[in-house]
């Protein structure tokens, strides 16, 4: 089969090959790749800035995948060849990646594809569905009426986060940039400006300086600051991105409970893989529903251009890049 290899994180450079794709085990599913989803996490495993999940190299890269079942190893129920399939599901220490014509996978991490989106869609969601649902739904249990705030509303896992408290039937605020006030709104959240309003403004103009019941933070750094300070007593704030020495008076203060999510940890443990595939199972059910679509960027990029698709994420692309391995169905 066709893949890309990473020979070294040095220059991190790509090398096309010819190599052998592995019969699924016992378990495990093998898939013809269809899609692979560009996440910032894959450009930091190409470039050897990821120390917690870079491969032995060399090594076949690309975490999220969404692509049609060629074989069904021993042990595996719920599905079957030519059941399309979607799932965060390798590219990390130990499991080869969707840069690949054939990826085989443990069956435990996929799901099936949503009906009504395309495989660039649906290789688009897998990381960033399950990080938002992991902090949204896990950590912080999101309820209806619950005022929450995206930190980040209109990036990747932020314009889910979005959508997902929206399902929950949550009142949602998302800060974001001036120029993409309309997506966030679109997608159902009130945007905040933050460039023009501080933590302490928009806290009072839209809950009366009480705070918000939860917070979900995807940026970090001073807005993870920011957001100690912006939930209410006995609230919760989750962050994917907090990666920082942080002061935590501010929420200790408030009685707040903090989550972390690193959603590439049951990949790399093997631990509460299940529960990846039970969330994407939900996620499905969701966008079926009309209720979650990712935005997907309009640039078709394939694995000839795979790296110009690294490129694009980190120069701020327009919230999800996908590579398209094989024909679109």
């Amino acid at each position: 089969m066709r893949a890309l290899i990473l020979d070294t994180y040095q220059n991190g450079r790509f090398r096309e090959a010819d190599i052998e794709s592995r019969s699924p085990g016992r378990g495990e599913l093998r898939i013809r790749v269809h899609a692979s989803g560009v996440n910032p996490v894959d450009g930091l495993i190409r470039t050897g800035q990821a120390p917690y999940a870079m491969p032995k190299l060399p090594a076949v890269l690309g975490t999220d995948a969404a692509g049609i079942i060629t074989d069904v190893g021993p042990g595996v129920e719920g599905f079957a060849v030519g059941d399309e399939v979607y799932g965060l599901a390798g590219g990390v220490r130990g499991l080869p990646g969707s840069l690949a014509e054939f990826m085989t996978v443990d069956a435990a991490l996929m799901a099936k594809k949503p009906v009504n989106l395309t495989m660039r869609e649906a290789a688009a969601l897998p990381l960033v569905a399950l990080t938002a649902w992991e902090g949204l739904v896990d950590r912080a249990h999101v309820q209806p009426g619950h005022k929450v705030l995206v930190q980040g509303g209109s990036g990747g896992v932020g314009h889910v986060v979005v959508q997902l408290a929206k399902a929950f039937g949550a009142d949602v605020y998302a800060t974001t940039q001036a120029h993409k006030q309309d997506l966030v709104r679109g997608l159902g959240a009130t945007p905040i400006d933050y460039t023009r309003m501080s933590a302490v403004q928009y806290v009072e103009k839209y809950t009366g300086g009480k705070g918000f019941d939860v917070i979900y933070d995807t940026v970090g750094g001073s807005t993870f600051e920011a957001s100690l300070g912006a939930v209410r007593h006995y609230g919760h704030i989750t962050s994917c991105a907090a990666f920082e020495s942080h002061n935590l008076l501010n929420s200790s203060l408030r009685c707040a409970v903090i989550s972390a999510v690193y959603v590439l940890y049951p990949m790399l443990s093997g631990e509460r893989r299940a529960h990846h595939g039970a969330i994407l199972r939900e996620i499905a059910k969701l966008a079926d529903a009309g209720k979650i679509r990712p935005i997907v960027d309009p640039r078709r990029f394939t694995l000839d251009t795979a790296i110009a698709a690294h490129d694009a994420v980190r120069g701020g692309a327009n919230v999800k890049i996908v590579i398209d391995v094989a024909a679109e169905l």
